[in-house]
């Protein structure tokens, strides 16, 4: 993991990408790069919708111009390296555009103050579309300790192995890594599989396990990172894409809508 895909635009989530961006690049001693959006306004399709567009994009790459000088200049001093690109258009087409040479790329969950950008639209498609894992963070976020307290939620699927394995190189950094394997009928292969995947890599976890019914997964992984102090959560991300707002998997649209601490996802 070495090159980190950072969302960067001027609105509420923004402090909270950049300082986790910092702290994970930082962590693995890698590259950031940041991907400045000016999101194109949608209006009327006629002359006078045409140029209330135009006024309204001008606008926003002026906000965003701006919002570059800030954020360069905080990057001039966080002792990491990094590089800039300018683009218009949608935040989760762009980002999954680019990942293609990223191996985590940074947004939020969903905002918890106000309704645009709608985060949790974009972190749902980036994670389905773009075949790379995503660190989504909560609006409130500073920073992600990744040398503190891992929970890796595991239930044997494709997902949870794809997150889990993309997550060894920051795990390996971790203090306690707990394996979560909540019981509620979906298991499809023993936590005992996983933590010997990751003792293969130097990583040592306790597995815990808690049983209750269908729907009560995500209940139950909120209490286990009040419990333990969780630092940040690795699980899978399940879903289609198409209808992405009803077809991702419940326990993972729960956690995009209200998990308290970074969110390590992959599909």
């Amino acid at each position: 993991m070495e090159n980190i895909l950072l969302l960067v635009h001027q609105d509420t989530g923004q402090e909270a990408r950049l300082q986790a961006a910092l702290d994970v690049t930082r962590a693995v001693k890698g590259h950031l790069t940041c991907a400045d959006v000016s999101v194109m306004p949608i209006l009327a399709d006629d002359y006078v919708g045409s140029m209330g567009t135009a006024m309204l994009l001008e606008d926003e790459r002026t906000r965003e111009a701006e919002n570059r000088v800030a954020i360069e200049a905080r990057l001039a001093g966080e002792q990491v390296a990094w590089d800039w690109a300018d683009l218009t258009g949608e935040m989760a087409q762009i980002l999954s555009d680019m990942a293609g040479l990223a191996d985590l790329i940074v947004v939020n969950r969903k905002l918890d103050r106000g309704i645009l950008p709608d985060m949790l639209a974009v972190a749902s498609e980036v994670v389905l579309k773009s075949g790379r894992p995503i660190l989504a963070v909560p609006e409130d976020g500073r920073g992600c300790n990744f040398s503190g307290n891992v929970l890796v939620c595991w239930d044997g699927s494709a997902a949870a192995t794809s997150a889990m394995r993309a997550a060894v190189p920051l795990l390996k950094l971790a203090t306690n890594v707990t394996l979560l394997e909540v019981v509620d009928g979906s298991i499809k292969a023993p936590a005992e599989e996983a933590a010997a995947y990751l003792s293969r890599h130097g990583v040592h976890p306790v597995i815990e396990r808690r049983t209750v019914l269908q729907g009560q997964a995500a209940e139950a992984i909120g209490a286990e990172i009040r419990r333990r102090h969780i630092d940040y959560v690795v699980m899978g991300g399940f879903g289609h894409f198409r209808f992405i707002e009803t077809l991702l998997g419940g326990v993972t649209r729960a956690m995009l809508s209200g998990c308290p601490v970074p969110l390590f996802l992959a599909h």
